[in-house]
């Protein structure tokens, strides 16, 4: 019976042990991504996401009218790379992190600064995949918006 227990508590300790690795991993994944924007860095942006990554934003214009608009990575990096470093400042919460296996999924609510000044606030949805030891963004959708942000 002791040892069943042990296998128990050892098999627990494991588990949590590899979650937190693995959403320290992902965690540091996603704050590369800002990094690179807040530094400028094209490459490194580049180098966070997968060979087939989706960017999306959802727009809702005046009327309440819902739209989706897609961007290239390549097309978001280069828009990086022509604003000087540290004019891009997008500050973020991890709020909820979900694992499995090498599939990951992170909410998480930002206020975006532009040179200094609060520009709009939002929440960004990832999805990571694990590719070989390295987790890549596969997909990020967000939402934007001025109204009810917490600075």
């Amino acid at each position: 019976m002791l040892r069943i227990l042990l296998f128990v508590i050892f098999v627990s300790a494991t588990q949590a042990a590899f979650s937190q690795s693995a959403e320290d991993s992902i965690k540091a994944a996603v704050n590369q991504l800002f990094a690179a924007m807040k530094d400028s860095d094209a490459n490194k942006l580049r180098s966070t996401f997968s060979s087939t990554a989706v960017l999306q934003t959802v727009n809702v214009d005046r009327t309440g009218a819902v739209t989706i608009g897609n961007e290239t990575v390549d097309e978001f990096a280069d828009i990086v790379a022509k604003t000087p470093a540290g004019m891009l400042d997008e500050r973020i919460r991890f709020e909820k992190i979900y694992i499995d296996g090498p599939l990951a999924t992170v909410w998480t609510p930002y206020n975006f600064y532009y040179n200094g000044k609060f520009s709009h606030c939002g929440v960004n949805s990832f999805q990571l995949v694990r590719i070989g030891n390295e987790w890549k963004i596969q997909y990020i959708i967000d939402t934007r918006r001025v109204a009810g942000c917490a600075e």
